[in-house]
């Protein structure tokens, strides 16, 4: 759970003084480690389920507070955006039917949350990437109130001093700028929390490093981001750039992101991450702290070490140490960060079992693991799985090349399951949530899987809004089912009543693949592309993608009647011909105002923008379409 009571600003002398209180707690950690004050030959587990709050049009509900309030539960607390929650489960035992009540704990919060969120006409998803989410739900009055995120954009937006920006290549190819720091609301996870005694936490977070990518191969369920088809695991590539607080120097300089994977096994300590990330990563949150840990540990009692946990919950590593105090005992845990939320509880449990069964098995089977495998093969396994899921290929223990399939049936599963076994896990919770984990492995049916695989029936049928519409419509009522993903069927196009409600914006059905010219480009060439891709209207834009003019077959035909594309002989320039500063629409205008704003105007086209940024364009003929739908349900209706 992030740390909400802040300092705000960037007063030196408060910072100077944070950064003293970071380093008294290395020393008191270096203090405790070397005297043997950390638990030590417990195993506890535990997780954090984040959630998407959505409205009846499936889409983002910035509902978090009211639901909070109504929800009143400890375990609950907010993300960065008023559409996300996270919920903290509680730590158990590693034994018996320790899985089986976690599921159940997660079961009995999320129907909570969901019971309160129906109060404002909102439900819960999970998903790694919500389909249904659009660049203009990341705007700042989305972020949740409070000093945390207001100071963490802030922070973040100063050092990398510009916008933050996306480039992913997928099945399709996003680029994208924004000028704050809400791209980090696109991501939700299931973290998993692993408690481990001191002696054994360097080989026991090599083995996490080692597993995460078989785990996350079998997990996936981010295809999708802002309508475009990416990694199968967008969310890997996505947090990496939302948070990226480093100039255009830094990145020259190749210095590391916020967000990663690491750069080579643990030798000797968790000090080692601890003081990497202090010494690499400034600090951008801050808090007037008072406590002093040694004279805690003169007290025999636990310090808080808040200054440290603080600086560590905004280096988001993929599998990151925590500090923590139960019972009054300190102790340290492994957090993998990895795994998406969703698809359903039941998948998530699959996928905890399988990393906490390996996670107790796999020492003894390859004993330390930073002898027999190079650590650039487990990073690359990582990045391979999160682009491709279970179609990717790993380089393994011993320079062995694996599928993911094979390594995961063939050798994995077994030693979980047996890890499990030494844990004490009960028989049948061992069958039941390995068996779920088979089972998608085996028919490669993973979330992402089924995403992809369910638009690409739908082809272009409907609006890209109502496809994506669809496919989050099934999701949740396969969620609420409790079915596991590898069981779900398709998710189908129907004709419903609530059609119209994808026609309210001209966001939800303007064209985004869009054919432009340049000024200085011919007038040919723009009656060409007319006449290629049988279009009335081309934007002309600059190059930096600055919406600059439109020119429309009108102006081909005057120009034509005036005596051809040629000026004294000399070829005539989009320039001389296009309409500058045509008359536009934002994404989030209504279809109302756009139809009033055409005849308005009497232009047949509205090219769109943010900012002064091109990303769509709306004609006539789009709204024709709109007006034969409603005709043919009114004949429906009638007959």
């Amino acid at each position: 759970m992030g740390e909400h009571d802040i300092a705000q600003g960037t007063d030196s002398r408060q910072l100077g003084a944070f950064m003293k209180s970071l380093l008294a707690d290395v020393r008191a950690l270096e203090y405790m480690l070397e005297s043997g004050r950390l638990e030590s030959g417990v195993r506890r587990i535990g997780g954090e389920q984040e959630m998407f709050l959505v409205d009846r049009n499936l889409r983002p509900a910035p509902v978090v507070l009211q639901v909070l309030k109504e929800v009143n539960d400890p375990r609950l607390t907010t993300e960065i955006a008023q559409f996300n929650l996270e919920a903290n489960l509680s730590p158990q035992l590693l034994e018996g039917r320790c899985l089986h009540r976690m599921e159940e704990e997660l079961e009995e919060i999320i129907s909570s949350v969901r019971k309160a969120a129906n109060s404002f006409g909102a439900d819960v998803l999970l998903t790694g990437i919500l389909p249904t989410l659009r660049l203009a739900d990341l705007g700042l009055d989305n972020m949740t109130p409070g000093p945390r995120y207001r100071e963490l954009d802030r922070a973040l937006t100063e050092l990398r001093g510009g916008e933050f920006y996306i480039h992913i290549k997928g099945l399709d190819e996003l680029q994208v700028s924004h000028d704050n720091s809400m791209l980090e609301s696109c991501n939700t996870s299931f973290q998993v929390h692993l408690q481990v005694g001191p002696d054994e936490f360097v080989p026991l977070y090599n083995l996490a490093q080692l597993i995460t990518a078989p785990l996350l191969a079998a997990s996936v369920n981010s295809p999708v981001l802002l309508g475009h088809r990416l990694w199968s695991e967008t969310r890997v590539a996505l947090f990496q750039h939302s948070v990226d607080e480093r100039s255009n120097t830094h990145q020259a300089r190749g210095r590391p992101t916020r967000v990663g994977f690491g750069d080579g096994w643990l030798k000797s300590s968790v000090l080692e991450i601890f003081r990497e990330d202090i010494a690499r990563f400034r600090v951008i949150l801050s808090k007037q702290l008072d406590e002093d840990p040694m004279e805690v540990l003169a007290r025999g009692e636990a310090p808080g070490l808040a200054a440290l946990r603080l600086h560590n919950g905004t280096v988001w590593r993929w599998n990151r140490p925590c500090y923590g105090i139960s019972d009054g005992r300190p102790h340290l845990r492994i957090e993998n960060r990895a795994l998406p939320s969703g698809p359903t509880t039941l998948d998530e449990m699959a996928n905890a079992a399988f990393f906490i069964g390996l996670m107790s098995s796999l020492r003894d089977e390859y004993g330390e693991v930073d002898g027999v495998m190079a650590f650039d093969d487990a990073k690359d396994n990582f990045f391979a799985a999160a682009r491709h899921g279970l179609k990717a290929q790993f380089t393994w223990v011993g320079g062995h090349s694996y599928a993911a399939t094979a390594l995961i049936l063939d050798h994995l599963l077994p030693l979980a399951r047996e890890g499990l076994k030494q844990s004490g896990i009960e028989t049948e919770d061992i069958d039941h949530y390995l068996g779920i984990f088979e089972e998608r492995v085996s028919r490669e049916r993973t979330g992402a899987k089924w995403m992809l695989e369910s638009l690409a029936g739908m082809g272009n049928r409907a609006t890209r809004e109502i496809r994506y519409r669809t496919l989050t419509a099934a999701m949740l009522e396969q969620q609420k089912a409790g079915v596991p993903v590898y069981r779900w069927p398709l998710a189908e196009l129907k004709e419903t009543e609530d059609w119209r409600q994808s026609y309210q914006t001209v966001g939800q059905f303007m064209s985004t693949d869009l054919f432009t010219v340049r000024p200085d480009d011919l007038v040919d060439l723009a009656a060409s592309v007319m006449d290629w891709k049988h279009i009335r209207h081309v934007p002309v834009e600059d190059d930096r993608g600055r919406l600059v003019g439109i020119i429309s077959h009108r102006d081909l035909l005057r120009l034509l009647a005036r005596g051809g594309a040629s000026n004294n002989g000399e070829p005539v320039k989009v320039r001389s011909l296009m309409k500058p500063d045509p008359i536009t629409v934002r994404p989030d205008t209504s279809t109302l105002e756009a139809i009033a704003t055409m005849r308005r105007h009497n232009v047949g086209c509205l090219p769109v923008v943010e900012g002064d940024r091109l990303v769509g364009i709306l004609t006539a003929q789009d709204f024709l379409s709109v007006s034969a739908k409603l005709f043919e349900e009114q004949l429906r209706g009638e007959s």
